[in-house]
């Protein structure tokens, strides 16, 4: 070895970057997706039914005592009863929803499994409650006065509405029409208090849960990558 070659020793060549594989075009990555996505709906859509066959109106089932039981509510607004007679545009906003979960699966790399499993998540959600409300028909609420009745539709004219118990439509009551509204089957209650004052006043359902955990999942993976785009990368001079 020479001494131009002891004073500037040749440097190897960094190995060429291999860009990381899309999840549009990976099976593992859309066997994650679409295995969560519907086995959550299939556990939304079953507990509501079995919900609805075994509860009958005003009962309850008390699965853990002042802290958790179930009770059949059908809700016409949004996530936890928010927002009732708005139903067209959380109709709307799901769809939207839908068309965003895919934009970022299809925007999403392989490696990505969390941020796929949080998108099933929200999936499943989404599709479970928008199933209840685009099936309005078996669906009525009646707003009077600041209250509600809500059954089956049985029979409707121009200027009544008979609804009946839900969802077989027994002891028939007619009304003067008010207002026709899709509902969402809830079922789940937390009871636990503090001080007389509940901790979680409102019923839900399993699509609620996957879309709250989902969510949750997809801040923390936004957060995870801003945090790591925000990390200084180490100047020339310290990595000499």
């Amino acid at each position: 070895m020479n001494l131009i070659q002891q004073a500037y020793p040749a440097v190897e060549p960094d190995p060429p970057v291999v860009p990381e594989r899309g999840a549009i075009g990976d099976v593992p990555s859309h066997l994650r997706l679409w295995i969560v996505a519907v086995l959550g709906l299939a556990i939304d859509l079953w507990s509501k039914d079995w919900a609805i066959r075994t509860l009958k109106p005003g009962d309850a089932m008390v699965l853990i005592e002042n802290l958790c039981s179930l009770r059949v509510s059908l809700n016409p607004g949004a996530l936890f009863g928010i927002g009732a007679g708005l139903a067209p545009i959380f109709v709307g906003a799901s769809v939207l929803a839908l068309m965003f979960v895919l934009y970022l699966f299809a925007h999403s790399t392989s490696r990505r499994w969390s941020l796929h499993i949080a998108l099933g998540l929200v999936l499943a959600g989404a599709i479970g409650n928008l199933y209840d409300r685009t099936t309005q028909s078996a669906f009525v609420v009646r707003f009077s006065k600041g209250g509600r009745e809500i059954g089956k539709l049985v029979r409707e004219t121009d200027a009544t509405l008979t609804i009946g118990d839900f969802p077989d439509g027994a002891h028939p009551r007619t009304y003067s029409r008010t207002s026709i509204e899709p509902v969402v089957r809830d079922f789940v209650s937390i009871e636990a208090k503090i001080a007389s004052h509940s901790l979680w006043p409102w019923v839900f359902n399993i699509a609620d849960a996957l879309l709250v955990v989902g969510v949750a999942m997809l801040l923390i993976n936004f957060w995870s990558d801003r945090h790591g785009h925000a990390a200084p990368k180490p100047s020339a001079d310290s990595t000499a």
